[in-house]
């Protein structure tokens, strides 16, 4: 009886410093947890970002909100808030209007098809998050939050209201 080749072991990864390691696994951790989130959000014809925007949007209800106010308190950057906002618009989920007194500014509020959408997604939502992070003890998601909070924080402006 012939022994079966081993197969060669797998070279080691090499990064170049512990921070380019640690930023690249970030990056592939935030991919693997994206696409659970994606695939949730896909089924009602929204991205994150669109789901963040109607959150925001709610925390404000009845009130409207300035668009580049809600564009700064976004999780991640819209560069094309407006556009973010017509598809919004177009599935009558938010609305917007110009004061009279300045038609230079926008705001912004949620329709109660927007707040229903949101209710319907509350538990899909909830049960995404247990998906991608339930396996880690309360105590390991701390760790990690208060973790990523340091790591950000000397690259957020001080206008950040981000927790």
């Amino acid at each position: 009886m012939t022994a079966m080749p081993s197969r060669p072991a797998r070279p080691q990864r090499r990064f170049d410093s512990p921070e380019q390691e640690a930023f690249l696994n970030l990056w592939r951790t935030y991919d693997r947890l994206r696409a659970l989130e994606d695939e949730l959000f896909n089924q009602y014809a929204l991205t994150a970002q669109q789901y963040n925007a109607l959150r925001l949007l709610r925390g404000e209800h009845p009130q409207k909100v300035r668009t580049l106010d809600l564009a700064s308190r976004l999780v991640s950057r819209a560069p094309d808030i407006t556009r973010l906002l017509d598809k919004l618009e177009e599935r009558a989920l938010i609305e917007r209007d110009r004061p009279t007194d300045n038609r230079r500014v926008v705001r912004v509020g949620i329709t109660e098809a927007g707040l229903a959408l949101l209710q319907t997604l509350r538990e899909p939502v909830r049960q995404c998050h247990a998906r991608q992070l339930g396996h880690l003890s309360r105590k390991e998601i701390q760790e990690l939050t208060t973790l990523l909070r340091a790591a950000r924080l000397p690259h957020e402006g001080p206008e950040s209201n981000w927790r």
